[in-house]
This record gives C-alpha cells, structure tokens and sequence, in this order.
C-alpha cells in the first residue's frame, strides 16, 4: 500500500478544489521561491518550443505575445487607478 503523498509535494493538476487553499498557503513567496518556480517552468518550455531541432517562431512568438499582451493590460490598468482617485 502507498502512502499518501503530502499536499505540499502534489502538483496543481493533482490537487483536489478543497485541498487547494491549502496548497497555495504552502508555496514560497519568498525572492528565492519565486524565481525556483519560474526556473522550473522555463526548463520545459524552452526544451519542448524552443531547443528543437525543426524549430519554428511559435515559441519566441508565445513569449512576445504574452509581453505585449501583459504590458497592455498593466498600461490600461495603471491609467484607471490614476483616473479613479486622481
């Protein structure tokens, strides 16, 4: 029989709806946790769209999409907050 693997351990596709406040609380927000999980999340997608051998633009224009689309949004964001309390 197999013990139970620990919240903390689970990854977020295995986390079941109640178990996931939880689990967020468990993650670092430290400096140092942040950037553990960007590392581990660059790996793989650098290796599966990026480090192939018939490579293509789709993962350098993944990347450029998410950047226009993030600095979009925090430019419309950023001009509400100063139209609203100024």
């Amino acid at each position: 029989m197999a013990s139970p693997v620990p919240v903390k351990e689970k990854k977020l596709m295995d986390v079941k709806l109640g178990e996931l406040p939880g689990w967020i609380l468990m993650r670092g927000f430290t400096h140092r946790g942040i950037a553990g999980t960007f590392q581990r999340g660059y790996y793989p997608y650098y290796n599966k769209y990026v480090n192939v051998k018939k490579g293509s633009l789709a993962g350098i224009s993944m990347v450029l999409a998410a950047y226009v689309l993030f600095n979009w949004c925090y430019k419309e964001l950023k001009q509400e907050r100063l139209r609203k309390y100024h």
